[in-house]
């Protein structure tokens, strides 16, 4: 068995982004994967590009908002009580992050990957054969009251002065992109520059496909601990197989920190649980993805069907999921369009990692330079995905990184 340059452990799309990236500067790639392309979170996804989403979730808006949503298990933010403790921790990091200066210091550095992923993604597409699945049909957040939409306007401020196009609506002029919203929604306000994808899943796939077809190899394989040995990385695997490679990108999702507890590392990553119900195409007219921030979910028309999901609930990886949430999603979803056919859906649960700044941790890890971290982009995994390919190829090649990493350090905790 021929010793490749790059391991990539992961087959979502943050790795899968990465391997081509590093495939189209030279460089030999094989993945491993522990089910295979797109079968965690990069396949339930909302599909979205969210360029303009550069506020973190670590912020003084969700700490006002948190003891009211805990209060409903099936709301937007919950924490199975059974795993309250475990999270602990993690939570007073995460209360820690929202100070204003760290919301600060995480939104320019969110900018900037933002904008990187951006300037890379239609190349990118362009390079993948997968052009044809970009779709630029933007976002409408919409708001209940006139007070639901004030409190929005700080975040929205944020934004222009980081150059983000945006336009506030009344209700007639959110008719006029996306027909059929009921009226309990007042105001809104439209982002031209959020993209989406057709379907995340098969992009995945098709990305794995074409990596293939460059000569790359996709393995099934769990990655059970790194060893760093003088001329690269030996890959632990189960039964006592050992891969070899010169170096190794962790990119596995929510089950990186794990694999760089075997390098010594503790890594702070906790699991955003999400849910969602796809229902079959032509459940409904849609045609802008819609947000519906004060119940912590959104629509979005995906070639194949209508994705009806988000929420957070902070459960780990172990328990069962519990679908009540997705139910609870799709019930308010026909409420809130009012010609929503909500029958035939198929039912999703999925774990975003998610880092407690929510900043993903791209950086080399401590015990070697041949490993580079790639993970804990939370909701943003698709989003940032071209961006970070880049910064990996960058390290893979001990060239300058396109933007300042210090604040994406896996070794900032």
């Amino acid at each position: 068995m021929s010793r490749p340059d790059v391991i990539v452990v992961g087959a979502g799309v943050v790795g899968l982004s990465a391997a081509i990236a590093a495939q189209m500067r030279g460089l030999s790639v094989v993945v491993i994967d522990r089910e295979g392309p797109a079968a965690g979170a990069s396949a339930g996804n909302a599909g979205a590009f969210g360029f303009t989403d550069i506020l973190p979730l670590a912020s003084p808006g969700i700490l006002r908002k948190a003891p009211r949503w805990l209060l409903d298990p099936l709301g937007p933010l919950s924490i199975p009580p059974r795993y309250a403790l475990q999270i602990a921790p993690w939570m007073l990091r995460f209360w820690r992050a929202c100070s204003k200066d760290r919301v600060e210091h995480s939104t320019a550095a969110q900018t900037a990957l933002m904008d990187l992923s951006r300037a890379d993604l239609e190349p990118f597409l362009a390079a993948t054969g997968t052009s044809a699945m970009l779709r630029k049909e933007g976002n409408l957040q919409v708001y209940e009251s006139e007070a639901e939409f004030q409190a929005s306007l700080p975040g929205w401020q944020a934004r222009e002065r980081h150059g983000i196009a945006f336009r506030h609506m009344d209700a007639d002029q959110m008719a006029g992109i996306q027909p059929g919203l009921s009226p309990r929604f007042i105001r809104g306000t439209f982002t031209p520059g959020w993209y989406s994808i057709a379907d995340p899943k098969l992009y995945v796939l098709a990305l794995a496909e074409q990596f293939r077809a460059q000569g790359g190899s996709i393995e099934l394989g769990e990655v059970q601990a790194l060893a760093p040995v003088t001329d690269g990385v030996d890959v632990h695997q189960p039964a006592g197989a050992t891969r070899h490679a010169a170096q190794v990108v962790v990119a596995a999702g929510a089950f990186s920190h794990r694999i760089a507890r075997s390098l010594g590392e503790t890594i702070p990553l906790e699991t955003e649980r999400g849910y969602n119900t796809t229902l079959p195409p032509g459940a409904f007219d849609l045609r802008t993805q819609v947000t519906f921030g004060g119940h912590g979910f959104v629509v979005t028309r995906l070639s194949t069907g209508i994705r009806v999901g988000g929420a957070v609930e902070l459960g780990g990886l172990s328990l069962p999921p519990n679908f009540a949430r997705s139910q609870a999603m799709l019930t308010k979803a026909k409420a809130f369009l009012p010609g929503l056919n909500g029958e035939g859906g198929r039912q999703w649960m999925g774990f975003r990692p998610s880092l407690p700044d929510s900043l993903p941790a791209i950086g080399h890890a401590r015990a070697s330079q041949n490993v580079i971290y790639a993970f804990g982009h939370g909701h943003l995994g698709l989003t940032q995905s071209t961006g970070t390919a880049r910064l990996v190829s960058e390290l893979l090649l001990r060239a300058r990184p396109s933007i300042d990493l210090s604040p994406f350090s896996p070794q900032r905790f």
